[in-house]
């Protein structure tokens, strides 16, 4: 056992200093993250991106794509062969064809190359001719993210924490019922820790279907082929001092460990450790609708997500030893297609506040940071209307679920931020000065001209923040 983790921690190194050294003579790569917590849009984001890289008409922000630096952009085989591909062309299908509906969640791992003929600007630039620059999307959902914090924790620390969030979640009070009935220290019995480990995962469910963000462990939200697995039938118990060898509290320990060991740590190593640039996806205005404990809930989950980089300046030297650090993390509030364009700095703002401690743990260690809000498909249209002798700011579009037509006034966000901050932070059970609605809208009827991708708000600005400079 020591031998083969000797041989595989050496194989490890030699493949990352392969990938370095050849890396410098070969066309440059960007690591592109995508992820986020569930309905976030993270396909959407992707699939959109990538159409409006091709087809660079509404592009403006993108610095390259507006001087035309950008020659071509097309599709290539991803370079890791053994990682789902990005169904992109069928997303697309999905979000543009005669009766446009959104695309399925992401539900593990995958991954596309865009390759882009790029002209450098300069003097030098003018002499040399384009370069290919590729740009490897890595597409995974948040909930896994969030499993990295499991790497630092005893099962003892991960199950306190977690009984604490039980009280006042759905599907709290039946796991408690359930877990009271059980002891701990007796011998395991295979059907009561499979009984603990569904009660607990329908609590997990349930409480994502409310809007809160800290569902972990994520890999319970979505197993795939991990489904009735060992590694999956573990759930939170109160420590036991004396719980001998073979009880139910010491198997949940080491199931435990094992789906660290054998789930989380190979995600780290595979596909985590290697990106360079992140974008986090976050449903600021679903979340503010779920109320404030969900909205305090989302504010501890970004911190807990940002702890899981590694941030900083990705110097050559260092990435022979230690890998890839992420140069920059843009956190994204998406769907700002649901409010009027003038409501758009308010929910910047709140969503920059939202996230200050976890920015400042990254800016703290160099890496660039920036906060926006974006929707990577726009499905409305904005109009204003006169009610009760007052302007009121809305948005159009077609119901989700019933096609009906639909204008939505969701209530004007606060431009303090602390005013929403504050009373999620408190604990309050309801907002007492605001009603904050949210709709779901279908994707609208697209009719694209020739060169333009989607329609979108923002989401050249995200990509010129992400990897522009990769382009200039």
């Amino acid at each position: 056992m020591v031998f083969s983790a000797i041989a595989e921690g050496v194989t490890r190194s030699i493949e990352g200093v392969t990938d370095s050294v050849t890396g410098v003579f070969t066309d440059p790569v960007i690591r592109l993250g995508v992820t986020g917590l569930s309905r976030a849009g993270k396909t959407v984001f992707i699939t959109s991106l990538v159409a409006n890289l091709m087809d660079r008409g509404r592009m403006p922000g993108l610095q390259a794509a507006a001087r035309g630096a950008i020659k071509a952009a097309y599709l290539q085989p991803q370079p890791d062969d053994t990682v789902p591909r990005f169904d992109f062309e069928t997303h697309l299908e999905d979000m543009t064809g005669a009766t446009p509906e959104w695309p399925d969640s992401t539900r593990a791992v995958s991954e596309l190359r865009l390759s882009m003929k790029v002209q450098p600007g300069g003097l030098l630039g003018g002499l040399s001719g384009p370069r290919t620059v590729h740009l490897d999307i890595v597409d995974y959902p948040g909930e896994w993210l969030l499993d990295l914090g499991l790497l630092e924790k005893s099962y003892a620390e991960w199950s306190a924490e977690a009984l604490d969030r039980l009280p006042g979640r759905p599907g709290g009070a039946e796991y408690l019922a359930l877990l009271g009935q059980e002891d701990a220290a007796a011998r395991l019995d295979e059907p009561v820790a499979q009984r603990l480990a569904k009660s607990f995962t329908a609590h997990l469910n349930a409480s994502r279907e409310a809007g809160f963000s800290d569902c972990s462990p994520g890999r319970f939200l979505l197993p795939g082929d991990l489904a009735g697995s060992p590694a999956l039938t573990f759930a939170p118990m109160a420590q036991v001092a004396d719980a001998g060898r073979g009880s139910l509290y010491r198997e949940m320990d080491r199931r435990f460990e094992a789906y660290k060991r054998r789930v989380v740590k190979p995600f780290f190593r595979d596909h985590f450790s290697r990106i360079d640039r992140q974008v986090v996806l976050v449903d600021v205005l679903g979340a503010i609708h779920a109320g404030p404990q969900a909205l305090e809930d989302l504010r501890r989950a970004m911190a807990d997500i940002l702890g899981a980089f590694r941030p900083g300046r990705n110097a050559w030297l260092t990435s022979l030893f230690v890998g890839r650090r992420v140069e920059k993390i843009l956190f994204a509030a998406t769907k700002a297609d649901h409010l009027h364009h003038r409501q758009h700095p308010a929910l910047t703002a709140i969503t920059e506040a939202l996230l200050r401690e976890a920015r400042d743990r990254a800016d703290f260690a160099g890496a660039q940071t920036q906060a926006m809000s974006l929707a990577a498909l726009r499905a409305t249209v904005e109009e204003t209307r006169r009610h009760e002798g007052q302007d009121l700011d809305m948005v159009r579009g077609t119901l989700l679920g019933t096609g009906k037509a639909a204008a939505l006034y969701p209530g004007d966000l606060p431009e303090e931020p602390a005013r929403l901050l504050s009373p999620a932070r408190e604990g309050a059970q309801q907002w007492l000065d605001g009603d904050y609605n949210v709709m779901k809208f279908r994707p609208a009827a697209l009719t694209l001209t020739p060169g333009e991708g989607p329609p979108h708000i923002r989401l050249d600005r995200a990509a010129e923040f992400l990897f522009g400079d990769k382009l200039r």
